[in-house]
């Protein structure tokens, strides 16, 4: 699909006024909820990888969490859904507690991740609002 029709589809995809700054929120916020997933699955990957045991579990096992919640509302917005709103909210929530964790570690692995799920929790945030 060419750049064009990549844009094109993303403007029919944006609800009752399709305008093309609709798209651009939503085509970010997709964007944003794909690029956290990816840092928290790398953050995962990487405490594991430490054998950072229990003092790391949370960190973990939240990441996990958020990047299912970023990877689905990313599917969720792709796909125009009725319930991307309600997604978008429970996805910020999960955002915002995992780059809590994150910022509390000094791995620069948890500083990209915290990053990341800051950038997506705003996102999510506006998105549920809108």
């Amino acid at each position: 699909m060419s750049n064009t029709n990549i844009e094109e589809a993303a403007e029919r995809g944006t609800g009752a006024t399709g305008s093309a700054a609709d798209a651009g929120r939503l085509n970010r916020c997709i964007a944003l909820c794909n690029a956290c997933a990816v840092a928290c699955e790398r953050c995962a990957s990487a405490c594991i990888a430490e054998g950072a045991g229990a003092r790391m579990a949370r960190c973990v096992l939240l990441d996990l969490d958020c990047a299912a919640i970023c990877t689905a509302a990313a599917g969720i917005m792709a796909r125009n859904s009725e319930n991307a709103g309600l997604i978008c909210s429970l996805c910020a929530d999960i955002c915002r507690l995992c780059a809590a964790e994150c910022a509390s570690h000094s791995q620069p692995h948890c500083s990209r991740c915290a990053e990341a799920c800051n950038q997506c929790e705003a996102e999510c945030q506006r998105m549920a609002t809108a």
